[in-house]
């Protein structure tokens, strides 16, 4: 029996699993900028357009906590901490890419629901 079965037996429901992780449309953002490698917080406050400092830091905190997200602090002064996806977070990079291919295809077909929503990403 595999496992996803045996959980489903027991109440357990792995894309309720998944969601709880992905809880925020925060997270997500946070984990869509961390795909393209280790941030800064004040790189993630720029890049998550709209979000809150108290938002941000309680998002980190609990990715962290779960193991999606690895928090790097150097002893220095004033403080630097990096941030960085974790191996697990890493494995969730085929679902977030498909969240923004489904969107990019729903956004092509329904071109009205275009809106900004995120900040513009400096060139690298």
């Amino acid at each position: 029996m595999s496992s996803r079965k045996l959980l489903e037996q027991n109440g357990i429901c792995p894309v309720a699993t998944t969601i709880d992780l992905l809880s925020s449309k925060w997270k997500v953002l946070i984990m869509r900028d961390l795909l393209k490698g280790t941030r800064r917080y004040s790189e993630l406050r720029t890049s998550v357009a709209g979000i809150s400092q108290k938002m941000l830091t309680q998002s980190l905190r609990e990715m962290t906590d779960d193991g999606l997200v690895i928090r790097k602090a150097f002893p220095v002064i004033p403080p630097k901490v990096e941030y960085h996806l974790s191996e697990l977070g890493e494995s969730m990079r085929p679902i977030i890419n498909s969240m923004a291919d489904w969107g990019s295809d729903y956004l092509d077909h329904h071109p009205e629901k275009r809106r900004v929503t995120m900040q513009p990403t400096p060139a690298q």
